[in-house]
């Protein structure tokens, strides 16, 4: 009997990790799987998105430049690996996945680090000042997708994790996006999760815009603490 060679190996070592959820998480947002079968093409205007996702998946490819219809570019990394290609379709990922993405199959203890990816990929946050009550800071945190099936997964799993329930609205641009946004009690409570460690892999820019949130409500909870023995 003819022996057997060895199992092929890809460029990608395909182990659950908090790294490696993270970056399907950036994946599921910015990436896309080429018709060829092989290549995973991942873009960001955003440098430090991607080296993030290099770091997170153990690569260092040269980041090339992509350009648009509309004269922006965005950095670009290209992976060429059929074995991963094969293993984002099983666990959800398709060619052209932005309107028929539904679940993703990730371990129950790596959730968040991809919702976590899926923020940092298509997700934000935002505060003001409501003028409608005085002293009221209002806090959000949104995901958004162009498959309402998979939005609603998200939201389902949030639900069941995390105990919270958001809203989901959907936008009248030409090309409809659908947003699942959670208020300042809720989204806080989905922001402790992400960032469960202070050391998680995470976008920059997104976090310090977080944390100087969390430093005016902290101020804000402080004074109506105050205020509530002084009355």
């Amino acid at each position: 009997m003819e022996k057997r060679g060895p199992k092929p190996k890809g460029a990608i070592n395909v182990v659950w990790s908090a790294n490696f959820a993270y970056a399907i998480g950036l994946l599921v947002t910015d990436g896309c799987l080429s018709k060829d079968g092989r290549h995973i093409d991942f873009t960001s205007k955003d440098l430090d998105q991607i080296n993030n996702f290099q770091k997170c998946l153990g690569i260092n490819l040269k980041i090339g430049k992509k350009n648009n219809s509309r004269g922006s570019s965005a950095f670009r990394v290209q992976i060429g690996d059929v074995l991963f290609y094969k293993f984002l379709q099983e666990i959800g990922l398709a060619q052209a996945k932005s309107l028929i993405l539904n679940e993703i199959k990730v371990p129950e203890i790596h959730f968040f680090d991809f919702l976590r990816g899926c923020f940092d990929g298509d997700g934000s946050s935002y505060s003001y000042w409501d003028p409608r009550w005085k002293s009221s800071f209002m806090f959000y945190v949104e995901f958004s997708s162009a498959s309402k099936l998979f939005i609603y997964w998200i939201m389902g799993e949030i639900k069941k994790k995390v105990g919270v329930m958001g809203i989901i609205t959907k936008s009248k641009s030409k090309n409809p996006c659908y947003l699942l946004r959670y208020a300042k009690k809720s989204g806080l409570e989905i922001i402790k999760k992400m960032y469960y460690n202070p050391n998680v892999v995470c976008l920059p820019r997104k976090l310090k815009k977080i944390k100087k949130t969390l430093k005016i409500d902290k101020k804000q909870q402080k004074l109506y603490s105050i205020n509530a023995r002084v009355v």
